[in-house]
């Protein structure tokens, strides 16, 4: 898994304690850093090979950053990738995130646990769809 600051979002505690978080549950994880752009998010994931990508947003681009990321992994050929988001988002942008590839939106108050789990549980079941 890929967790992604994209934009110039300075604040990546959230973004650090998921990827810790995620990384003690077993997940194999790496952190960009901040301000990284959309072209930099999808390179990582294509160069990691991820299966799933964590973008963590704070600054109100979600809706100008996030579609740009999944169309340029749908791009390069990486729509099989589970992109989920958090951070400060509105409940009206929650659909038009989902829209634009975004399998789920987790918003201030999700568990560390509930993400945990959703994500082992929706990657396991796309691997038992692909056989």
């Amino acid at each position: 898994m890929v967790v992604a600051k994209p934009g110039l979002d300075g604040h990546d505690r959230g973004a650090k304690v998921i990827a810790r978080t995620l990384r003690d549950a077993g997940f194999e994880v790496v952190y960009t850093g901040l301000h990284q752009t959309p072209e930099q998010v999808v390179q990582a994931v294509i160069d990691e090979d991820a299966d799933a990508l964590g973008l963590s947003l704070l600054s109100g681009a979600h809706r100008v950053l996030v579609p740009r990321i999944c169309e340029q992994l749908r791009a390069g050929g990486r729509d099989d990738v589970v992109v989920v988001v958090g951070g400060i988002i509105p409940e009206a942008d929650v659909a038009p995130l989902t829209d634009a590839g975004v399998a789920r939106v987790f918003t201030p108050g999700a568990s560390l646990d509930e993400i945990g789990a959703w994500l082992e549980a929706t990657l396991d079941a796309r691997d038992v769809e692909r056989g």
